[in-house]
């Protein structure tokens, strides 16, 4: 005979899957009623409609088990460029799709709340939420309008999180409720403004090349339309914008020495130099003067700018600026790919801190396809052998691979999923256009 935990539980069981019965039959229509819409604003990219049974796990009674959307973004096709001869078309299509938001009334503001919303809470705010996220797309409608954070929630949630570059955590936080409530007349404008940047850079991306979306701070190493590698970047400060360019990587510098930009000199160095004057010797900085004579730190009048006429040389090793490598490519803005000794902002979703070049997280994966597609010789044992040398090493390729880099802020993928990023440098011209402003959701 049974106990009677077993028998309720069964019952609760039973009482469960007939409600998601009920909840997958009546559908959309049901929705509708509950939110007083009469349309959906356009068919969602993924959806939140449980899939799977519920079960009784790890002691709990029950938990609901769904292909929500983080799984659907998680599951695209990653050997795909974001960037590709489509990709226009696609954001020609979530253009007409925000035309529709935007001729509805487009989608409710969500208040910030004195603790960040999150799975598991009950608020008025979350109801509001709930619609904010069907309105995009996020949420399916199917599943209402009621003020609890549940799992179908966080699950869109996250889905949102990741379509606007921020940590999908599932925690509605500040940089959250920026992201949600920036008008989708705006975000309409940016597709449109984005689509023209598309438009110009889809026909440079052929063959091998290397593309950096900066307001993305990510990298993309291409092949013949096959993404061979993705990285995390670290781009410029705000003040300090990594540059738009077409170029091509000609040269990597293992264990390189830094040579310190004029602009570093006079923005960082002096200052720090006033305030310590071991900065340098506690860093490995030498000085020379432009034939090759160093000089020592009391020669120089550190109360003015006489530091810019000279040069400025870290060692290299541990603490290096550059890290391990340099990747060097044609341009006027003293401007590289390198690695860093900073690893940890690579796990930062606010990315923009160096003074304009860009930091690759996993630069050896780089590096290793950049040398072994065209120069003999170059796999990754090599690679790996030639950073823990030590020893310094200028390797020219043999041919140049072609670098673009980019400031694309809206996209659309294959499947209908629209991505945002913020515009980080106001390049995008839409900030009057917002009452908070088309600031970057992450500041």
């Amino acid at each position: 005979m049974l106990s009677q935990v077993v028998q309720t539980r069964r019952r609760r069981l039973l009482s469960l899957l007939c409600s998601a019965a009920v909840l997958m039959s009546l559908g959309a229509a049901s929705a509708q009623v509950q939110s007083g819409s009469q349309e959906e604003p356009f068919s969602p990219p993924y959806t939140n409609v449980p899939s799977g049974p519920l079960q009784f796990v790890d002691g709990t009674e029950w938990q609901d088990s769904f292909d929500g959307a983080p799984g659907k973004l998680s599951k695209m096709d990653l050997q795909i460029p974001t960037i590709n001869e489509s990709t226009a078309d696609y954001i020609k299509g979530a253009i007409a799709k925000y035309q529709q938001i935007v001729v509805q009334g487009g989608w409710p503001q969500v208040q910030a709340t004195a603790k960040p919303l999150r799975m598991g809470m009950r608020h008025d705010n979350v109801s509001v939420l709930r619609q904010r996220l069907m309105v995009s797309g996020d949420l399916s409608q199917a599943a209402g309008l009621s003020n609890t954070f549940d799992s179908y929630v966080d699950a869109a949630v996250r889905a949102f999180q990741l379509r606007h570059g921020l940590t999908p955590d599932g925690v509605v936080g500040e940089s959250t409720v920026k992201a949600l409530n920036v008008p989708a007349a705006v975000r309409l404008r940016q597709l449109q403004k984005n689509l023209e940047r598309v438009d110009e850079l889809a026909p440079k991306l052929e063959g091998q090349y290397v593309l950096v979306n900066i307001p993305g701070a990510t990298i993309e190493a291409v092949d013949q339309g096959h993404v061979r590698s993705r990285h995390t970047a670290v781009v410029g400060k705000i003040d300090r914008q990594t540059p738009i360019l077409d170029s091509a990587i000609h040269e990597l510098n293992f264990n390189p020495y830094w040579t310190v930009p004029v602009s570093i000199i006079r923005k960082d160095l002096i200052p720090r130099m006033q305030k310590n004057p071991n900065y340098l010797a506690e860093n490995r900085i030498r000085i020379f003067d432009w034939h090759g004579n160093e000089l020592q730190w009391q020669d120089i009048d550190w109360q003015t700018d006489e530091a810019t006429q000279y040069r400025f040389t870290q060692d290299p090793g541990d603490g290096n600026s550059m890290g391990t490598m340099r990747i060097n490519f044609h341009n006027t803005h003293q401007v590289y790919l390198h690695d860093t000794p900073e690893q940890s902002l690579f796990g930062s979703g606010y990315r923009f801190h160096s003074s304009g070049c860009v930091r690759v997280q996993n630069v050896r994966e780089l590096a290793t396809w950049l040398l072994s597609s065209t120069t003999p010789d170059w796999d990754r044992a090599r690679v790996d052998q030639a950073i823990r040398s030590g020893e310094r090493l200028d390797v020219r390729m043999k041919s140049k691979i072609p670098l673009h880099m980019a400031y694309i802020t809206a996209w659309a993928n294959s499947d209908g999923v629209v991505h945002f990023r913020g515009d980080i440098y106001n390049r995008d011209g839409l900030t009057a256009a917002s009452a908070g402003g088309l600031e970057n959701p992450l500041n």
